[in-house]
Order: C-alpha cells, then structure tokens, then sequence
C-alpha cells in the first residue's frame, strides 16, 4: 500500500475536488441507507407481516424509540391512503432516494475524474522532465526500450491499476465505516462477530496479492526487453537484412515474446481469483451471519427481532460490494505497485549534474576557456588523464587521435554533459560548476557526426529550441549552411515535414540543417564532432563550407580524423589513450615526427 499512497502524494495539487467526491460519496451512502430503511418495514406492513403501530412513543435520540415513531408515521399514511395509494407512494418515494443516491455517485465520480487523470498526466510530466535532465551516461547504461516502456506501459498500468483504485479510496472507506457503524447501532454483539471474521479472509487474499506483485513485476521488466528489441530491429533492419539475419532475429523474439506471454497467463490467472474468491468468502461470512443472526432473533428477550435482522441483512448485502470492490482494487494496486517501483527508479534518480543555488548568471564569452589538470572516468578505467588546455577566444582549436582517445568525451565536459573527476574547466576565469547551466549551453552550438533531427518541418528543425524566430531569419541561417537551395526545391519549402530522424534527407543535407541549426542560434564557442567523416566527397565540399562560414569569428573546438580538414586550425591537440601527448600547428607536428606524423602518413597513403 506504501506504492499506493506515493502516486496519492501527486493528488495535492487537485484536494479540491477529492474533497468534493468525499461529500458527495456520503451523501450517496446517506441515501442508500435510507431507501433500505424506508422500504423493509413498510412492506412488512403492507403484506401484514407486521401488525401498524396504534400510538406514537416518546420521541428520543435513541434507536428504538426513532425506529418505533417512523414505524407509526408510515403506518398512519398506511390507514390513511390505503394499500395501492401507500405502494405507489412508497415507489415514489424510493425512485427519488435512489435517484438522488445515483446522482450524487455519478457526481462524485464526476469530481475524481479530473484527480484520477490529474495524477497521471502529472506522472507523465514528472517522468519527461526527469528523462530531460538525467545525465547523459544514465542512458548509455539503460535500454532505451525499457526507459519507453516505463515511460508508456508502466505508467498505462498505473492508470489502470491504481488510479482506477481511487474510487475506493474515497467512495468504498466511507461506504463501509458508514455501514459499519449503522450495523453496530443495530447489533453490536453481531456485527463484532462478523469483524472476526473478515481478517481470515483479508489474510487469504494478500497472500495471493503479494505474489501477484511478484509476477506483475517479472511482466514489466520483459516487456521492457520487448520494447527494446523492437526499437533496435527498427533502428538496425538493414544490418538485420544484410546479414541474413531475419530468422534470427525473428526466433529470438518469438522466444521471449513467448516467456512474456506465459507470465501474463500467470498474472492475469491470480488477477482473475480476486472476484471469485472474494464473492466466496462473502458468502461464506453471509451464511455465517445468517446462522449466528438467526440464532440471536429466536433467543427469548433478545434485543433483534426478525424485523431489525431484515434491515441488518439488508444493509449487511450493501456492505458486501463495497467490500469485494475493496479486494478487487488490492489485486489492482499490487498488480500495479511493480510499475510504481519502476517509475520511481526513475523519478528518483540522482540528476548527477546538478546547479548550484546561486549559480552564477552569464551571457557572454570574453576571453578564453581553460582545462585545468582535467580528469574524468566513466568507471573505473580513466577516459581523461590530467588534461590542461587553455582556448583563446576566437581561436580554432583540433583534437585528433586514434579512436578512443577521449577527443568526444573531452569536448562534452564542455557543456556539463558529465562533470569532470578531477580537476577544473573555466570559462573567463569561473568554474563552469558555478554557473547557471542554461547559460553555459547557451554559450554553444553543437554540430556532431550523428545527425539529430526531429519528426517536424525544415523550419521548426533549424529554429529548434528558440522561440519567437521569424522566417527571414531561418532563410538566412540556411543560406550560410548551403541549405537554401535545396530546401526550396522540397514540396512545401521550409514547412516540409522531413520524417524521422531526416529520412526525407540525404545525409549531407541533414548535416546542412544541423548547421544551419548552428547558424541560428549564434553561438560565440562552436564545437565541431567529426562533422563530415559520413559524407561523399560532393556533400563533404558543401559542408565543409558551411562550416567555414560558421566557424567565422567564433571560437571553435574541431574533432577529425580527416587531418586535410583541419590543417587550418590555430592549434592541433593530439591525444592518445587520455593523454595529451602532442600540441602544436600542422607543420610543427609534423615536424615532431611523432603520433600526428604517423596518423598524417597513413592517411597520405590511403
């Protein structure tokens, strides 16, 4: 239940209408309890199981004497109007109670509704921010498939499982305590026996509850796996097709598609249990009570009489599907407390990379960045070993090397998408910890090897991420990346949907709107991630001469493996296995003779 009342804590910001399906869901319980207290002993009188009273006791604040001086009451009317005239005045009477009862249920739902679809719409959000600003080594450690799938599925399940439970939350509690104490009025000594025994049953039903948790939570975790692999067939179908590999891949999925499909059996069999083990029980304890009741009534001076034992059992049939929905809605909420779990890994995931409270603001790059003795592992084995580097504004600096060198991972502590181990990087003198994040990103522009491009039109793709941009400006962020030409040329312009990922799109044309992204946001560092290596020679030209517009007055930090790219750098950084081991122009390098040497003569060769 610990699960249940995490997901409630999201109900705060919509108490108002909680409270507003309490009042109404009494008010419903009210009614119900009347139309049953009205409509038992009028029949008894009106087929004359029950002789009408004569003359009104003294009205008290007691049972009894309430009981006996509305017994009078409907007996008067009974005397007075006669049996069909009293029958349909009954039946009116009992249609309005009912109606009323229904109404104010139906309201009560009305209310819950906005709480039940409030919480996990919050949920939702909760979960896209938090995805937002995890760290970006969160993700290389996690399957994508099962992050979507807890995003989608699990959070589905919550819907399903749990917010559905909130009907009992604040309808079926206050059905049954209402109840409950109308019962202890009536019989005291009887509704005690009855509380006897609801805990064995309550007993029998969490033990199949905790192992329907169990069994909900393998589910979860394969259908995660299932996701997974279908968004890596998706994204690797051509290697798949290449390598003949369909039936392999195809037997794997049938494999565990299968293990999924033998755990939902299981899942959905102990689910199923829930209703009628629950009615079982129920009439196992009615025919208890019935037996026990029954026993009261014939017992000489006892207080329950056969007409009271009628209301009893009446009201005693009412507190049964309240109580089965109360059962019901444990399954769901174990069923549904996996999900919970797998939701809150998530939510509660240390951001890593975290502001400060008073971060510094900053809008301007001014003089020069510093790595100052930088270190950096992504677990044990060390990608960076005590690097220091200082980048004079407006100066282009080149990391070259072999591969994994650290030239990416280098680069990427720039913007804070990791923190470095040991050591500082400083912006104008100030630890980029001590800044505000957005402003420190601000600061950039990113243009990598892997082209990110979004499932929307030329237009929003390039002004991605900044509002109020006008089509002027967007045209001419294109036509410095060379994109111009060809993105008049498409259907529909610049609001011409481009597909996922770009698609629609050679991969130098990608390349273009990624620059031309660049271009738009004006960024006064720019950083460069082997921007060309997967282009021909033709796209790499247009490219290479969008960077070069780009790259005009602007700090740059380029990373290559085509040397002939980057013979214009002011200053070439070559690392080898974390460290710097060579620095210098491209003629002084190779003058070195040393790795830059080699790494230019193989190319050479090629």
């Amino acid at each position: 239940m610990k699960n249940f009342f995490k997901i409630l804590r999201y109900a705060g910001p919509y108490w108002g209408y909680a409270l507003l399906n309490v009042v109404f869901n009494i008010l419903a319980v009210v009614f119900s309890l009347a139309s049953f207290g009205l409509f038992i002993p009028v029949l008894q009188m009106l087929f004359h199981q029950m002789e009408i009273p004569q003359s009104a006791p003294p009205l008290r604040l007691e049972l009894g004497a309430l009981r006996d001086n509305f017994y009078y009451f409907n007996g008067q009317m009974l005397e007075r109007y006669g049996n069909e005239r009293m029958l349909i005045y009954i039946g009116l009477i009992i249609i309005l109670l009912f109606f009323l009862k229904n109404l104010f249920r139906y309201l009560a739902m009305y209310f819950l509704a906005v709480v039940r679809n409030g919480v996990v719409k919050d949920l939702r959000n909760g979960l896209y921010h938090k995805v937002l600003i995890l760290p970006l080594s969160y993700f290389n450690e996690k399957r994508k498939g099962d992050i979507i799938a807890r995003m989608t599925n699990d959070v589905q399940e919550v819907e399903w499982s749990i917010m559905s439970s909130l009907e009992m939350a604040f309808r079926d509690p206050i059905t049954l305590i209402t109840y409950l104490i109308t019962l202890f009025i009536i019989s005291p000594s009887l509704t005690i026996f009855v509380l006897v025994l609801l805990p064995v049953s309550g007993y029998i039903i969490g033990r199949i509850g905790k192992s329907l948790k169990r069994t909900s939570d393998k589910g979860q975790l394969r259908m995660g796996i299932i996701l997974s692999m279908i968004e890596e067939t998706i994204s690797g179908l051509r290697i798949i097709k290449a390598f003949n590999a369909i039936d392999f891949a195809d037997k794997r999925f049938h494999k565990t598609n299968s293990d999924y499909n033998r755990l939902m059996i299981r899942l959905y069999r102990k689910r199923d249990l829930a209703s009628p083990l629950s009615e079982f029980l129920g009439a196992c304890v009615v025919t208890i009570v019935l037996w026990y009741g029954g026993k009261l009534v014939f017992t000489p001076g006892s207080f329950l009489d056969a007409a009271v034992f009628l209301f009893y059992l009446g009201i005693f049939s009412q507190l049964l599907p309240p109580a089965k929905a109360v059962t019901q809605a444990f399954y769901n909420i174990q069923k549904g407390a996996a999900s919970v779990d797998r939701i809150q890994h998530i939510l509660l995931e240390p951001e890593v990379i975290v502001e400060k409270a008073e971060a510094l603001s900053t809008k301007e790059f001014n003089t020069e960045i510093t790595y100052d003795n930088v270190s950096f592992a992504y677990s044990a084995e060390p990608v960076l070993k005590n690097i220091s580097l200082t980048i004079s504004k407006g100066k282009t600096i080149a990391l070259v090397g072999p591969s994994g060198g650290g030239k990416s991972t280098l680069v990427d502590l720039l913007p804070r998408f990791y923190d470095c181990c040991d050591g500082a990087i400083l912006i104008d003198g100030i630890d980029i910890r001590e800044l505000v994040i957005n402003d420190l990103r601000g600061l950039m522009g990113i243009v990598s090897q892997e082209t990110i491009l979004f499932n929307d039109t030329v237009f929003n793709n390039i002004a991605f991420g900044m509002e109020r941009v006008s089509e002027e400006e967007v045209i001419a962020a294109a036509k410095v990346a060379n994109a111009h030409e060809f993105i008049e040329r498409m259907p529909l312009g610049y609001y011409t949907n481009i597909g996922d990922r770009g698609t629609k799109l050679s991969g130098g044309q990608r390349q273009r709107l990624s620059i031309a992204r660049a271009v738009l946001k004006n960024p006064p560092v720019l950083i460069l991630d082997e921007a060309t290596s997967a282009l021909d020679t033709e796209s790499e030209r247009l490219v290479q001469q969008a960077l070069e517009n780009l790259m005009r007055n602007r700090t740059s930090i380029v990373i290559a493996h085509r040397l002939s790219t980057i013979q214009f750098a002011d200053e070439i950084i070559v690392l080898q296995g974390g460290e710097l081991v060579e620095r210098g122009s491209h003629n002084d390098l190779l003058e070195q003779n040393g790795v830059y040497r080699k790494l230019y003569d193989l190319q050479s060769f090629v």
